[in-house]
């Protein structure tokens, strides 16, 4: 099960600790993906008694040299160190280190076969189209030529560090864009996973919510829409997305794209450990189509 890191960690069943103590807990998980650049894992780990239930989600890794020791699909052991800020509000700090690899994948095996797929730099985007905030139907192909912001939310989402955050950033990006002239052509979308609840008229309101407007313009250049529930496992699996309901809710993971003007991905994140400025500088230096 995936979930926000930090609202699974400040949320467990543990006693908070003093702000800067550093707890450790024994883990044991199979390595889902690797992001060598950030220095992090994915990984569905199993539960840690009077601590987190089992679930999946981005780690970093210590000391950077372990990942060269990874690879999806592996089985591992490591300990969790948490670390609470001095500031009460912000979310703790965690790491895995000692990690051991107690398993190696087996070519064929449920692991490497059910492995997320990546975005890559340079790979075509498919055609995935949506029904956005004005009960229009629209597809990505029609955004070929510009630049295109993508991330994905439900609406109802309730913990800041995650769909709230990234439509934070989504908003800083809008207003951005607005006032350059290098990036006219940029466009923003956010997409629902949950098509269910986020009708058109509540994606609108969201839209507006999130941007602090109720000016319709808004739309021109940041849409919000839901795919068919038919669509979503595909576009769960390009975009390595990770989507289960959970008790009315739904835990997930995190993914934003950036896309070229010619329809290929540029840069791809997962997790919320970016800012709007790394999207806009990527994206202001690409080549004129």
């Amino acid at each position: 099960m995936v979930f926000v890191v930090a609202a699974a960690i400040s949320g467990s069943s543990c006693h908070r600790s003093a702000p800067g103590t550093a707890k450790r807990y024994p883990f044991t998980g199979r390595i889902v993906s690797l992001d060598g650049g950030a220095q992090t894992a994915i990984i569905d780990g199993d539960a840690i008694p009077g601590f987190m239930e089992a679930m999946a989600m981005p780690y970093k890794i210590k000391p950077a040299a372990a990942m060269s020791h990874l690879l999806p699909g592996d089985t591992i052991s490591a300990e969790v160190v948490v670390v609470q800020p001095s500031n009460s509000d912000a979310p703790p700090d965690y790491w895995l280190e000692n990690i051991k690899v107690t398993s190696h994948k087996k070519d064929g095996s449920p692991a490497a076969a059910n492995s997320l797929h990546m975005p890559e730099p340079g790979e075509p985007v498919p055609d995935f189209s949506f029904t956005n905030q004005s009960g229009r139907r629209i597809s990505l192909s029609q955004y070929r030529g510009k630049i295109l912001f993508v991330t994905f939310i439900y609406t109802r989402c309730p913990f800041p560090d995650f769909c709230p955050r990234v439509s934070s950033n989504f908003a800083e990006i809008y207003k951005q864009i607005g006032s350059s002239t290098t990036l006219a052509d940029a466009h923003l979308l956010s997409i629902s996973f949950d098509p269910q609840r986020d009708t058109p008229q509540v994606l609108r309101d969201y839209g507006y919510s999130v941007a602090h407007t109720h000016d319709s313009a808004l739309f021109r250049r940041w849409e919000f829409a839901a795919p068919k529930a038919s669509d979503l496992p595909k576009l769960e699996d390009f975009f390595a997305l990770t989507v289960q309901p959970d008790g009315g809710m739904i835990t997930h993971n995190l993914s934003t794209a950036l896309i070229g003007r010619d329809g290929k991905i540029v840069q791809w994140y997962h997790g919320s450990d970016w800012q709007p400025s790394d999207l806009l500088n990527v994206a202001a230096n690409l080549p004129k189509s």
